[in-house]
């Protein structure tokens, strides 16, 4: 096949993936208020995170001709007014606490639902999708004028010290009937942009301290003779790097390693694809083109015997490599979200899930996981295959092919002034930082 084929049949499915991921968020919002549904399940909740990662991909929208531009205005400036007058409060029916959101949302009341907890990381998804917009729709008009009022306000109201509970680490949430549950953010996970965008904050900003306390747990790990920064499930390497360009800028933990977050990213994508292939588990389908363990839907809480051997199936679980649990779940959506990190061996890959007919003519896209493992007669062939689409999988799935393609995230986050500000109080340094400090922009 020749180069210029190879480029157009890539553009080609990259197209397509991008089409099917915004179909979710043109079909699973409500209009009335923004809110993005979490999964296609009946009666199902919205999803902060959901709804920041639409608001992202709005603008990606605009430029692939997916959405008008003044239609991509009119969601968003509802999204963003929804959040603004939401009841903010202790009450266990309101909308969020301290400028944080609740994790599920009532799909058309926009309250409380599931007796979640305040979430402060997906709360910052959520405040970096508004900060997507406000860097995107800079025209001087009415309405795109009020999208970067509105970011602004719903940013600043956030109490990112409030959140930390008298401790360095960011507690993971809050809950009216019991307070701070028990966990906080330490040791590498997808809390890396919360901490970016609470330490940028202009008033009650998180603690310097707070990021020390979040990575002095870091694993580094050698797997497969590569040396990376381990976290078990791919989304883990993915999510903060939907918006931020993490090449050529370094931490002080990255400059002792000598790489970035970015080639530790490809580094765990490499280490995926070779667990898959050398399978130590006996599971089945797994392979060079086959691999994609990440947080996901599964076939359900069960312990079968397979081929003489007991196996452990898992619901919704943060599937892991190599330490597990894998249970033989793939996920074919965080293999695309992996597309700017190797992308040699992720487009062959992607090739060889569209074979499977894992997509067939479902105006989503890949279906969200499945397992060959787990007998399911229902299926066919295919094992188990989830029934579920879900907001937080296309999210991802249409801004890192967008990263990949044109860098358009990356590039109008690279001119936020609080990501710059929060990157610089944690110690970055180098490539476009230093770019953005000779051009003289604004950190404040």
């Amino acid at each position: 096949m020749s180069r210029r084929r190879s480029l157009r049949t890539e553009a080609t499915l990259l197209d397509a993936l991008q089409r099917e991921a915004f179909n979710y968020f043109l079909h699973e919002t409500n209009p009335a208020n923004g809110l993005v549904l979490d999964k296609t399940a009946a009666d199902w909740p919205a999803s902060i995170a959901a709804v920041g990662l639409a608001l992202s991909c709005y603008p990606v929208g605009v430029e692939r001709g997916l959405i008008a531009r003044d239609g991509a205005i009119q969601i968003t400036l509802t999204t963003l007014r929804f959040f603004a007058r939401s009841a903010q409060g202790p009450e266990p029916d309101a909308t969020g606490y301290h400028g944080f959101y609740y994790h599920f949302l009532d799909m058309r009341s926009g309250r409380r639902a599931m007796d979640c907890e305040v979430s402060t990381v997906d709360t910052a998804l959520l405040l970096a999708g508004a900060l997507t917009a406000a860097e995107y729709f800079t025209r001087e008009t009415a309405e795109e004028r009020e999208i970067r009022e509105l970011a602004d306000a719903l940013y600043r109201r956030v109490d990112w010290q409030w959140a930390q509970n008298g401790e360095a680490a960011v507690a993971q949430g809050w809950q009216p009937e019991t307070g701070f549950i028990g966990y906080r953010y330490q040791g590498y996970d997808e809390a890396l942009i919360l901490y970016l965008l609470g330490l940028g904050a202009p008033e009650r900003p998180l603690s310097v301290e707070s990021y020390g306390a979040w990575a002095s747990s870091y694993a580094w790990k050698r797997i497969y003779d590569i040396e990376f920064l381990c976290a078990g499930p791919l989304f883990t390497h993915q999510l903060s790097h939907g918006w931020i360009d993490f090449r050529g800028i370094r931490d002080a933990e990255m400059r002792d390693k000598g790489i970035d977050y970015f080639e530790n990213s490809r580094r765990a994508t490499w280490v995926q694809q070779r667990y898959a292939m050398d399978n130590p588990l006996g599971l089945r389908g797994y392979g060079e083109h086959a691999w994609g363990i990440t947080a996901s839907d599964g076939p359900g809480n069960a312990t079968l015997r397979i081929d003489g051997v007991d196996r452990r199936f898992y619901d919704y679980v943060a599937r892991g490599v190599p330490f597990g649990p894998d249970d033989g779940t793939l996920a074919p959506w965080a293999v695309v979200a992996s597309l700017p990190f190797a992308p040699e061996i992720v487009l062959p890959t992607i090739e060889s899930y569209g074979r499977r007919k894992l997509r067939g003519e479902h105006p989503y896209g890949f279906k969200s996981t499945f397992n060959l493992t787990f007998p399911d007669g229902a299926s066919g062939p295919r094992g188990w295959v989830s029934p579920y689409h879900f907001g937080l999988n296309q999210g991802p799935i249409m801004l890192m092919i967008e990263n990949y393609r044109s860098g358009l995230i990356w590039e109008l986050m690279r001119g936020c002034p609080y990501l710059i500000a929060g990157l610089k109080r944690a110690g970055f340094t180098g490539g476009w930082l230093e770019d953005t400090a000779a051009s003289g922009a604004s950190t404040a």
